[in-house]
């Protein structure tokens, strides 16, 4: 097998140069080695010391001078792989590609759920416009709202509120815009209006309240508005009923009535607008029952039911009156009543009769009732007419 070319000769042999070609002198200042001897290795540089430019530079050989070693690299490169290597690598298949994430759909926000916030740039000068703006439309509402609550608002109040001539002023300013009195009532009556309308078309007309044992009885107080009527009606009282089918009125005592309908009891809870309640033990002649013994004349649909021994606070005569639609007359639990705790009525408690409906509040339970008329369009009212509900349902 061949020496590799550029190989150091063995000792003993002599290098044959080729043809034409010199032996290379030996350079400047070296010893001449006898034959046989090994040349000492030479000394190992580091890649990074500088030589000098001359001594870097090797001089130029000739033809078929061995090759020059190469110069050291200033840095490290990475080695090209070995031929096994790279034939394995060739022949090994390319690893699949990294699996792609898929995006996750956009979540869905709830209506109610609050938007990001995103940031906007508005010049200055229409900030400086809208908020002036602003503050007018507000001081414009706060008066409007004030005016509109002063304007419904009762006499008595405002009066109270702003004293002598503020208040004929303010109600000369109101008046003078169309804020009148009597537009006022018409407006209060339309929401009280719709307010009915809406609790009526809500109401279940069989719902039936609560009953209670004799046990829960409770103290009932005297609720007249103003003061107590006497006794001196009792002997004379009867019960005037008009809007008959039959054409003609009725004229009734309690004796009569007592006579020919059968009482039925019932425990129930009264309750007051004014927030009280009690639970009592009431008897009477069912409505229902009345309404069959003397039925109302065709497209009646209300009850218009008064108390002409009503008296106010200063004991001068204050009839009393309500209105109750026949739907709610004929209820099973209303009653014609005419015993509390199993005996007849007191004068407190509006002897000899009163009505007693107890899906209704207290101010609908008229007593000691005078007259009953039937009527196709709604009675008056009177505490509707000083400001109330005309349905007071519970």
């Amino acid at each position: 097998m061949s020496e590799p070319e550029g190989a150091a000769p063995k000792p003993g042999d002599e290098r044959v140069h080729p043809a034409g070609a010199e032996p290379r002198p030996a350079p400047a200042g070296a010893e001449a080695r006898p034959a046989g001897e090994e040349t000492p290795p030479a000394p190992r540089r580091d890649a990074l010391e500088i030589m000098p430019l001359a001594a870097s530079v090797p001089p130029a050989a000739g033809p078929g001078a061995p090759p020059l070693p190469a110069a050291p690299a200033s840095r490290p490169f990475a080695q090209p792989p070995a031929p096994a290597a790279a034939a394995h690598e060739a022949a090994a298949p390319a690893p699949p590609p990294p699996p792609v994430a898929k995006r996750a759909p956009p979540r869905k926000r709830g209506w109610l759920e609050e938007r990001p916030e995103v940031a906007i740039e508005v010049p200055r000068r229409r900030l400086t416009a809208q908020s002036r703006r602003d503050f007018l439309l507000f001081a414009a509402g706060v008066v409007a709202a004030a005016a509109g609550a002063w304007w419904l608002l009762p006499d008595r109040t405002r009066s109270r509120l702003a004293p002598g001539r503020a208040f004929d002023a303010l109600d000369s300013m109101a008046a003078r815009v169309g804020l009148s009195r009597d537009r006022r009532e018409r407006v209060l009556d339309r929401a009280l209006t719709f307010d009915d309308d809406v609790a009526d078309a809500l109401y279940s007309k069989g719902r039936r309240v609560r009953t209670y044992s004799r046990s829960e009885v409770t103290p009932l107080r005297n609720n007249y508005d103003g003061q107590t009527p006497g006794p001196e009606y009792l002997p004379s009282w009867r019960l005037a009923v008009t809007g008959l089918a039959s054409g003609r009125g009725e004229s009734l005592a309690i004796d009569q009535l007592l006579r020919r309908f059968r009482l039925h009891e019932q425990v129930t809870r009264l309750v007051c607008v004014e927030g009280w309640s009690a639970v009592a033990w009431w008897g009477g002649i069912r409505f229902a029952d009345f309404l069959a013994a003397f039925p109302p004349a065709p497209g009646a649909r209300w009850a218009a039911m008064r108390s002409a021994v009503n008296l106010d606070g200063a004991g001068r005569p204050d009839p009393y009156y309500v209105s109750i639609d026949l739907e709610t007359a004929r209820h099973p639990q209303t009653l014609l009543a005419t015993h509390l705790g199993g005996r007849p009525l007191t004068l407190e408690h509006g002897a000899p009769m009163r009505l007693l409906v107890p899906m209704k509040l207290g101010l609908k339970n008229i007593k000691a009732v005078t007259d009953i008329a039937y009527t196709t369009s709604e009675p008056a009212d009177y505490w509707n007419e000083r400001g109330y509900s005309k349905y007071d349902g519970l």
